[in-house]
């Protein structure tokens, strides 16, 4: 499958800077899977296109201030690490600018004129520029985190964010992303309880997003690409409500292609039975041709070209519907990427 077929040309004005006021102000696309039909709508309109015995499935990670800058320790030389995920004892895979500058043997510095509160000590080059890297601390490193780090913006973002929380969603609680699963974003605590009220059973996974997320995709076959594996978890609770779900017929709706991704990886760790409570790593590749087992409908932001979302999305939708609702949020200037609007696929 030719990699092109994802494509589409984006101007960069509809690439969305800022977060909007309001997190349920966002406008919102509906398309129907089966139909193809298209509306546009408020984002508060999505509760009208979920029903009452719907289960929806939110990522509850939390994005951790991943941006480390620093300078080498032998040259006094800026650099940027990106930490990705947490390895034990220390060590961390982490994406590095300039990777070139770092090799095995490099130690880093974060913090403090005189002595550093933080060293990193580069201990193998991986993909990507990314590298394993052993932190070297007094104290408590996540403090030190959250005194030195930096929130990772995604890079098409140039504005600055002023309020780190805008970069979470409202149900955050398990630190370990380096980005956010930003179809959460549009969600407040009241339109979650209203949702509720509506008879709809929201539950939680989590997937600390890192690089197979974003890592793009550098070769024109679909087949040939390789995710890279995130740390996934269901608890008891969220797998017997999916088994409830399905056993019942009703349908289960992924908030974010993260929260996709993990329901599907559980689905087939289990051959498209029953679930249960379960943790690991996914390295989940979803593109068209693939068959659901457990995802019915999606709520997602709308993605890069050639990205392995949008081939996630037309997946689900077919790719022919998705590049035609793409078409239709770019003539009408939908707000694109991280801060952007909402597609609902059903």
């Amino acid at each position: 499958m030719d990699v092109q077929a994802f494509d589409f040309d984006l101007p960069e004005s509809l690439i969305a800077q800022t977060p909007l006021p309001e997190r349920t102000s966002s406008r919102l696309l509906t398309l129907d899977k089966t139909t193809g039909e298209i509306g546009h709508h408020g984002f508060e309109r999505l509760i009208d296109y979920l029903r009452a015995d719907d289960t929806l499935v939110l990522n509850d990670t939390r994005v951790i201030p991943a941006r480390l800058i620093g300078v080498k320790a032998d040259t006094g030389a800026n650099v940027e690490l990106l930490l990705l995920k947490e390895l034990g004892g220390d060590r961390w895979e982490a994406l590095a600018r300039p990777g070139k500058r770092l090799k095995p043997g490099a130690v880093v510095r974060f913090g403090g004129e005189g002595e550093p509160l933080l060293e990193a000590v580069v201990e193998a080059e991986g993909e990507m520029g990314s590298r394993i890297v052993r932190f070297r601390y007094e104290g408590i490193f996540r403090e030190l985190l959250d005194r030195l780090g930096q929130m990772p913006l995604p890079p098409y973002i140039k504005e600055r964010l002023d309020d780190r929380e805008r970069y979470q969603t409202v149900y955050a609680r398990h630190p370990g992303s380096a980005a956010a699963p930003t179809a959460g974003l549009h969600f407040t605590p009241d339109y979650l309880d209203a949702i509720r009220a509506k008879g709809v059973r929201i539950v939680h996974v989590t997937l600390h997003v890192g690089l197979g997320t974003f890592r793009p995709v550098s070769v024109d076959r679909v087949e040939d690409h390789t995710m890279h594996e995130e740390y996934y978890s269901v608890p008891e609770e969220t797998a017997k409500a999916l088994n409830e779900a399905k056993a019942a017929g009703r349908r289960v709706v992924a908030v974010g292609t993260t929260s996709a991704r993990t329901l599907e990886t559980a689905a087939n760790r289990f051959g498209g039975g029953p679930i249960e409570a379960c943790d690991g790593w996914s390295g989940i590749f979803i593109y068209p041709g693939y068959t659901f087992r457990m995802v019915d409908a999606l709520l997602t932001n709308f993605h890069l070209p050639k990205s392995t979302l949008v081939m996630l999305v037309s997946a689900l939708a077919g790719t022919d519907n998705i590049m035609r609702a793409y078409r239709e949020a770019i003539e009408r200037e939908y707000r694109f990427f991280s801060f952007g609007d909402a597609m609902f696929i059903y």
